[in-house]
Formats: structure tokens, sequence, C-alpha cells
């Protein structure tokens, strides 16, 4: 399971022209997701996110997480694209991206559990949908996670 999170002042995801859903400051969290993930990668990735200290403290120190920082959002995007292989040709490769009916059941699960390590509800986009995001990136800050490069 792979994730890109990026530290937000706001951030929304629009389909159709229409706004499916926002934040204020938080992360946007695009997930990636094979087929060899599990429920292990979920909890893993849930718990480091909410607790990775990424947002400034009192003295501009990023010494907060989103478990202690008041008020902070998520918003989930699916991004099967997180898997592209680039190491031959010119067209990627999605070969490593799980098939959608296990990613998609995989994509809930992960907002379900992140939900209750936040103890709030999760912004998200439509699984599978052509999704427009729109992000003010706030740092920035942009984290790479990979469960399969993970260090216990």
């Amino acid at each position: 399971m792979r994730a890109l999170i990026q530290r937000v002042s706001e951030a929304s995801v629009s389909i159709n022209g229409k706004v499916k859903d926002k934040i204020g400051k938080g992360v946007v969290i695009f997930l990636g997701i094979e087929e060899e993930d599990s429920m292990e990668d979920i909890t893993y990735l849930t718990y480091k996110i909410t607790r990775l200290r990424i947002f400034n403290d009192e003295q501009g120190k990023m010494n907060l997480s989103l478990v202690d920082f008041l008020n902070a959002k998520a918003l989930v995007i699916s991004q099967f694209t997180l898997f592209a292989d680039t190491r031959k040709g010119l067209r990627p490769s999605f070969v490593r991206a799980a098939k959608p009916e296990f990613a998609r059941m995989m994509y809930e699960m992960f907002t379900l559990q992140l939900e209750k390590e936040m103890n709030t509800r999760v912004a998200t986009g439509i699984f599978g949908a052509d999704m427009k995001v729109q992000l003010i990136n706030d740092g920035p800050v942009t984290i790479w996670m990979d469960t399969k490069a993970k260090d216990y």
C-alpha cells in the first residue's frame, strides 16, 4: 500500500464539475493499493499517518500530528497510478495496482480505519471516478509512504 500525504490549508475533490467533498487545514492522502495488501497494511498506515508530526506548534516547529491538531481533517483519494512502473518504455505499466473490486474494498476499509484513528469523519472522492482534486499544499509538506518498505 502506498500513500502520498500532503499537508494542506484546504482541499476539495470534484466529480463532473460538482464538489463532492472538501476540507480545511489537514492532509490529502492519495492512496494506492496492490493485491498483496492486507488489513495489516491499513492498520500500520492509518496509525502512522495520524501520528506523523507534520503540523507546526506555537514555535513553528513540526511537532503536532493529525490527532494532536484540533480540527485537522483528511481527504482520501484512491490513486492506482501510485503503482506506475516507468522502467520500460514511455507508457507506464500498472500491473502492480490491485484489481478494482479488491482495491475498492481496501480503500473503504482504509477510510473507516482512518476515521476511527482520527475520531472524525474523513472526506473522500469516489472510487474509480474521474476526479479533479484541488489543494493548497501548506509548506509545502509532502510525505511518501510505502508499507512494503516499513521498518517497525
